[in-house]
């Protein structure tokens, strides 16, 4: 009996841990399942906003422009803003395709505006690129874009023949992004019009709102996703890329043409280099001074409202919850000179076409602070990929840095140039290279006579680059010209 006993105590012992171990793995597996779906859950959402030809200096809080951007102030104050951030070929398309593909202007080819007599060159974003979006719907993001897109080619029109610069993205260019709301180029803010994900060419949905607007509504849609324009189980990436301010200026509404009710533009102009005649001096840059800079109060109305939309779509993403979750970006695609230099717009070295607004905004994970550290448009791709825990899913083939860990005040490897690219060839105005550090701005220009001309700016000394040094001291020429030869070459620029 004894024996007996003895046997059956072993055998339940040996079943009970047997038990033991089958309920320890299966409350194992489901605390597992529990984990990943709670990776899923706090995986951050992505809210990249840049609007269009909006300089740095138009930032409100830093107290520059005269304009009214409490939205944006607070995003800053919130989040870590970039005061040196730039637009190294400061174009609307070829910001487009350095920010979407993480590689400066000369390896996606979009070197200048996509049109209809630049297709031939090759100069549009491939589809074979490997593209922000891309890399975060393999990673399990439902990506949307908003707005203006600018990268596609037009069906090429000879030299002779008027440029067509709107086209229509068929779906399987838009690298990946399932909801698709794009504006094209076609600079109608008052009265626009845009093709829908599942619109064919000549199927445009017009609309009668001032195109900021319009797009803050949809992307407010987009939020409440009840329509189901992405998937509910995933985190979003949405891309809004803001027309305004943007020529034409004048089209903006007149609730925000209030501000500036009795003021002149001369009131308003406060940059000390500011030309109210065209600069022909300057070999690069556009003209139109005397046309159109009694526009300024309405570019700065424009901005006003700009903010004013961006701040309704930060309310929608508090009500829902999702604010302290949604790294929110603000930036824009390159400034606007506004008389500076005497030039108009962009597509220069100098600061207002040059410098971008750059606001990073992670309330869940990012202190706030202010860095000056150079940062360059490549660096975006892989800098904010690195933030949202993706840092071994950046392609090889990204050009710019990883500085992800500057977030979170550890050492990186602080570049000391940030080149600026102005063309190629086939510019309508010659080619240009240039540099930018701390202290100088460096442009040289290659006239389409073959004639270079030399821009020397002491940025420190000179922070309006109202007097061009070259010249002055052959030592620092000679180096400025040693140091922009060493930048080209070590990226393959035969320029």
């Amino acid at each position: 009996m004894n024996i007996l006993n003895q046997y059956t105590k072993k055998t339940i012992s040996k079943n009970l841990i047997i038990l033991g171990l089958i309920l320890s793995s299966i409350y194992s597996c489901k605390n597992q399942q529990k984990q990943d779906i709670k990776v899923v859950k706090t995986k951050p959402n992505l809210l990249f906003i840049f609007a269009d030809q909006y300089r740095q200096a138009s930032l409100g809080f830093l107290k520059e422009d005269p304009v009214h951007t409490p939205n944006l102030d607070q995003l800053a104050k919130e989040g870590v803003f970039f005061s040196e951030a730039v637009s190294n070929n400061p174009l609307c398309s070829p910001y487009r395709a350095m920010l979407m593909t993480g590689r400066y202007s000369l390896s996606t080819g979009v070197v200048e505006n996509c049109n209809s007599q630049r297709t031939t060159l090759g100069n549009y974003l491939k589809k074979d690129e490997i593209c922000f979006s891309d890399v975060l719907v393999d990673n399990g993001y439902s990506a949307g874009y908003v707005g203006k897109w600018h990268l596609d080619g037009p069906e090429p029109t000879p030299p002779n023949v008027k440029r067509v610069w709107d086209t229509w993205c068929p779906p399987e260019r838009r690298h990946s992004f399932s909801f698709w709301y794009a504006y094209g180029t076609h600079n109608r803010h008052n009265t626009p019009y845009y093709w829908t994900t599942n619109a064919k060419e000549d199927e445009k949905t017009y609309i009668k709102k001032w195109s900021a607007e319009h797009e803050a509504d949809v992307i407010i849609d987009y939020l409440n996703n009840n329509k189901e324009q992405r998937k509910n189980d995933e985190p979003f990436a949405l891309f809004w890329s803001i027309n305004p301010p943007h020529t034409p200026f004048k089209q903006v509404p007149e609730r925000y043409r209030k501000r500036y009710e009795g003021m002149d533009y001369k009131d308003v102009l406060n940059r000390p280099n500011v030309q109210f005649n065209d600069n022909y001096e300057l070999k690069r840059g556009d003209h139109g001074v005397e046309k159109r800079l009694d526009q300024a109060t309405d570019y700065f109305a424009s901005v006003n409202g700009v903010d004013d939309q961006i701040g309704r779509v930060i309310s929608k993403l508090k009500e829902e919850g999702l604010y302290e979750n949604t790294i929110i970006i603000f930036s824009a695609d390159h400034g606007e000179m506004l008389g500076s230099q005497g030039l108009m717009h962009k597509n220069v070295w100098f600061k207002e076409a040059y410098k971008i607004p750059l606001i990073v905004h992670y309330p869940k994970k990012v202190k706030p602070k202010t860095d000056d550290i150079l940062l360059s448009v490549p660096d975006y791709m892989p800098t904010i990929l690195g933030l949202m825990g993706l840092e071994d899913k950046i392609p090889n083939v990204v050009e710019g840095k990883n500085y992800v860990d500057l977030f979170f005040d550890k050492p990186v490897n602080r570049p000391e140039k940030q080149l600026y690219f102005g063309g190629k060839s086939f510019a309508s105005n010659g080619d240009a290279r240039g540099f930018r550090t701390k202290e100088y701005t460096y442009a040289v220009v290659k006239h389409e006579s073959g004639e270079k001309f030399h821009y020397l700016y002491n940025d420190a000394k000179d922070p309006y680059q109202m007097k061009n040094i070259w010249g002055e001291n052959p030592k620092l020429d000679m180096t400025m010209k040693n140091e922009l030869k060493q930048l080209l070459t070590s990226m393959n620029d035969q320029w």
